[in-house]
């Protein structure tokens, strides 16, 4: 099983797609639904204020701490 190893984001600083421990990059809606799958761990899918998705991780509260890798 994968795990997210680092993530892009864009010039707003929003994530936009993850690097996987198999060296994919995968968009943040395919990394949702890949959670929900339970195709990669260590992240977890939850609903934000509005009711939208949203990828998180399950030890930490952000993902600051992931390296943004091009």
């Amino acid at each position: 099983m994968e795990t997210v190893v680092g993530l892009h984001r864009n010039h707003f600083g929003e994530i936009i797609s993850f690097v996987t421990s198999g060296g994919r990059i995968i968009s943040y809606q395919k990394a949702l639904l890949e959670t929900a799958n339970g195709d990669i761990k260590g992240v977890q899918a939850t609903e934000d204020h509005d009711g939208k998705l949203i990828l998180s991780p399950e030890l930490e509260h952000t993902f600051d701490q992931y390296p943004n890798l091009f």
